[in-house]
């Protein structure tokens, strides 16, 4: 049930960030409040995968996961460049992931 949650924290995080762009630096209402909406259910829920995960897993597969989605959606939907930087540094991030994931985070 945990990793539900902590998917539901991602998930939810993505939403917020995508509306924070939307938002145009906070200037249009709507998207303003979807993003701390966004948070605020990331939170909740990265609070509540935190009675099964430890806090240092959780927290990194949940930013981390959540930075390779956004950079993901960033290149293919949003038209931002794909530098070979960027990319190595987005599997970068997800061999970290899984690193910390397969040290045995649940408890």
């Amino acid at each position: 049930m945990a990793a539900v949650l902590l998917a539901g924290a991602i998930a939810a995080e993505v939403v917020g960030t995508l509306l924070l762009r939307a938002s145009d630096g906070f200037s249009r209402l709507w998207p303003s409040l979807g993003t701390v909406a966004g948070y605020a259910v990331a939170f909740v829920l990265l609070a509540q995968a935190l009675k099964g995960i430890d806090v240092g897993v959780a927290y990194a597969i949940w930013a981390g996961l959540g930075t390779a989605v956004i950079t993901v959606i960033g290149i293919v939907a949003l038209g931002e460049p794909a530098t070979a930087l960027k990319l190595v540094g987005t599997a970068l991030i997800v061999v970290g992931v899984v690193a910390l994931n397969l040290s045995g985070g649940a408890h």
